[in-house]
């Protein structure tokens, strides 16, 4: 299935598995009348279409350094060799009362554990029985996401030499308050921008999620001509 969502600024980013972004430029050429020239930096690919469309991919897992500068047309060689080198990455998805940590190749999950925290949602009821309940509910919180630290320390921390880099997912104020910990501090550094949107963390969604590491985001800016039409505004 394929994501998109909207950005800010107007446009859309879309989420490519790496073997289709040579088909999806292709679409996206034949859509907008051609491509009339790339830019290559270290940490962005910035493709324009003829018809003044743009289409922009964040270089994930480091920066590229090799085949940067201007091209006439549609250049991806240095992305797509990038894209396709082996990597191990470290998958860390929070949310309250839940958390799954692991250890991915290739899109495959080779080490993991997932975990479940009661949290009680939040109460409406007023005065001092609110306030007791609120107290415990900011208890468990804190302990679930104590307990997502302790096993993000105990599953990641002994592979951190060999991660290229660590993806999350999840909600951000969650992983904020994990990512706090001290000892984490060096998978932190590793951490990829991108924050995956996913559902409850459990097994299978660790196992999506490792899929979706190795995609890309795509964000696509339409012609100035359309975007009017479409009420979007201009980056």
């Amino acid at each position: 299935m394929t994501r998109v969502r909207s950005v800010a600024g107007g446009g859309r980013a879309v989420e490519v598995a790496p073997e289709r972004v040579p088909g999806w430029f292709d679409r996206f050429a034949q859509r907008h009348g051609g491509v009339s020239g790339t830019v290559v930096e270290a940490d962005r690919v910035r493709v324009t279409a003829s018809d003044g469309a743009h289409a922009a991919v964040g270089v994930p897992f480091g920066r590229l350094t090799g085949g940067l500068g201007r091209w006439p047309g549609l250049e991806l060689g240095a992305l797509l060799a990038h894209l396709a080198a082996p990597r191990r990455v470290g998958l860390v998805l929070v949310r309250l009362g839940g958390h799954s940590v692991g250890v991915a190749e290739n899109g495959r999950v080779v080490a993991s554990t997932t975990d479940r925290r009661q949290v009680h949602g939040r109460n409406k009821a007023g005065g001092w029985s609110q306030q007791r309940f609120a107290r415990r509910r900011e208890g468990q919180a804190r302990q679930a996401l104590q307990a997502a630290a302790d096993d993000v320390a105990r599953v990641l921390l002994p592979h951190v030499a060999d991660l290229d880099a660590v993806v999350l997912g999840g909600d951000r104020r969650a992983l904020d308050e994990v990512c706090a910990d001290r000892r984490l501090a060096a998978l932190v550094a590793k951490a990829e921008p991108r924050v995956l949107d996913i559902a409850e963390p459990r097994r299978s969604v660790l196992d999506e999620a490792a899929a979706r590491a190795w995609h890309v985001e795509i964000v696509v800016s339409e012609p100035p001509e359309e975007a009017a039409d479409r009420g979007e505004a201009q980056p």
